[in-house]
């Protein structure tokens, strides 16, 4: 039995259901665009049989990412439950149990900001940054209980649970791991893998998005959000041993006509939002996407190689199954800016993060709301039914 914070539980049969023993999970960032990737979860836990325990030894999260990353795999012997829990704290969020709110609390991260300038940039205390997340470090306190990952390794219910953040100093991107021992450490160019406890801390250093959040000291460097030195988001998967690859996106499906239409409106110059929303996607959907058509064009030119050849050169060809959203988050975005608190509004609107000024997408990752997160969760949920016998090809 797995003892958790509440109750001691009976965890479900490994043999429940036939899954591939090196199967992974790989969740992107993008701060409450996350709440997507719920959804499609809660639907392959409908696809799966009803007793099946956690479908992958191995999971890989960043940014927000690292969030239901983390959740999963403290759930890894209760999937379904695990489930059930995450779509709870994202479809009954709201902006305060993210970060302060008040008008103060605002002033006084950019009166901050502005003092760093006559300081060199350095400031004392807290880490400079336009909003103080200590609310989502409580929130993740109370819901998320990661003591017990030794023991879920130990019993065979995950292999490894990974988390990326970059280190501001060094400039690498650290995928921390908490695995089964014959997992070794990595090092390639910009990218580091390294054995150690998976805490609070590093959730909340891989999520904290540059400028937005603070940034998190983990032993001798200050850590940022992960996502933005991730040349390759799927290679800590294979260095964890990862045989097969599900990669759930948050980025909607690009729209050439659309944008062509776009193209004959008005053009303004761009504001802030818009310049800083389109940092954001290069670092939250360009890295993915391009990482995905590579792994797709190795695995095609892999299998020309006979079995001996690929046992001999030591390459194999690695499934994977991509689930993204069949709608732009940032005009879903733009319909529910108006419930965020006031003070969110004022300072969204004052940075250009309208629909007319172009800059609705950087609100698609700020809209820590109930009614926009429970409407990304419901479109997840339907485009993974929309693939569900790819998915259930995928895990058997």
């Amino acid at each position: 039995m797995i003892k958790t914070a509440n109750a001691v539980v009976e965890p479900v049969s490994m043999e429940a259901c036939n899954i591939p023993a090196q199967a992974a999970l790989v969740l992107s960032g993008g701060g409450a665009r996350a709440a997507y990737q719920v959804g499609v979860m809660k639907a392959i836990a409908e696809i799966l049989p009803p007793a099946c325990a956690n479908p992958f030894p191995i999971i890989c999260g960043t940014s927000a990412g690292a969030i239901n990353a983390a959740m999963l795999a403290t759930q890894a012997d209760h999937f379904a439950q695990g489930i059930s829990k995450l779509e709870n704290i994202w479809g009954n969020l709201h902006a305060e149990k993210v970060v302060h709110i008040g008008y103060g609390e605002l002033l006084g991260s950019s009166l901050k900001l502005l003092l760093s300038f006559f300081r060199s940039g350095i400031t004392f205390g807290r880490p400079l940054s336009l909003f103080d997340n200590m609310p989502l470090y409580h929130l993740l306190l109370e819901n998320i209980d990661l003591q017990f990952l030794p023991e879920l390794i130990q019993s065979g219910y995950l292999r490894a649970l990974c988390i990326t953040a970059m280190g501001y100093h060094s400039g690498q991107s650290i995928s921390f791991f908490q695995g089964s021992q014959e997992i070794e450490n990595w090092h390639r160019i910009h990218r580091i893998g390294l054995r150690e406890d998976i805490t609070h801390k590093h959730l909340m250093a891989s999520s904290a998005l540059p400028a937005l959040f603070p940034a998190v000291h983990i032993h001798r460097e200050f850590f940022g959000d992960g996502a933005m030195r991730q040349s390759s988001p799927m290679s800590a998967a294979l260095h964890l041993g990862a045989e097969k690859i599900l990669v759930i996106g948050v980025s909607g499906r690009r729209n050439l006509g659309h944008l062509e239409i776009n193209r004959n409106n008005k053009v303004f110059s761009p504001s802030i939002a818009q310049i800083f929303a389109q940092m954001l996607n290069s670092a939250f959907v360009d890295s993915m996407e391009e990482d995905i058509n590579m792994m797709n064009r190795f695995n095609d030119f892999v299998r020309d190689f006979s079995e001996e050849k690929q046992r001999n050169l030591h390459v194999r060809a690695v499934e994977t199954l991509v689930i993204s959203p069949s709608v732009h988050f940032d005009e879903i975005a733009a319909k529910h800016i108006g419930s965020l608190p006031k003070s969110l509004r004022v300072f969204l609107k004052t940075i250009g993060a309208t629909r007319p000024a172009g800059g609705a997408s950087i609100a698609s990752y700020l809209l820590f709301e109930e009614t926009y997160c429970k409407e990304l969760i419901e479109h997840g949920y339907s485009d993974c039914m929309a693939q569900s016998e790819k998915v259930r090809s995928f895990l058997s």
